[in-house]
């Protein structure tokens, strides 16, 4: 008798392929995490440097950086940058609603930002702030964005 195959793939082919897909998708998922993070710490060191810049505008005005002595609370720099319409005054940076909470000014990792300024002490010098992201949370500091 002879045996006849029938077209199709066998179960070893098959296996095969959805192999080869799986490591192709967890390297695409990879490589787009990867843009995620980059992007968040880019748009992070764009958003230091544009408060920083609303700083030196609100200190020219009104000759000094606005103060907080709560190093993870920045809720103070909110109300002084961007003042509550019925108080009135000049707005130095536009928080959108997205980006403050409770704890003040939110990063791009969800996270607060980090703002300091006692005139002086404990770290920082004489008119010198501290403003940073802990980049998604990181206990080293060496990761860490900031304006020094």
């Amino acid at each position: 008798m002879k045996k006849t195959y029938r077209d199709g793939f066998t179960l070893i082919e098959l296996l095969v392929v959805m192999a080869i897909i799986a490591i192709l998708a967890s390297l695409v998922l990879s490589a787009a995490g990867f843009v995620q993070k980059k992007s968040a710490r880019s748009r992070a060191e764009a958003e230091i440097a544009a408060l920083g810049a609303a700083l030196e505008s609100y200190k020219s005005d009104n000759g000094d950086y606005p103060s907080n002595s709560t190093p993870n609370n920045c809720l103070n720099l909110v109300t002084n940058l961007m003042p509550p319409s019925s108080v009135g005054g000049k707005v130095y940076f536009e928080f959108k609603s997205k980006e403050t909470n409770t704890s003040g000014v939110l990063d791009p990792f969800g996270n607060p930002y980090g703002y300091i300024y006692t005139n002086g002490s404990p770290n920082n010098g004489t008119n010198n702030y501290d403003l940073w992201s802990t980049a998604g949370g990181s206990a080293n500091s060496n990761t860490w964005i900031k304006n020094w």
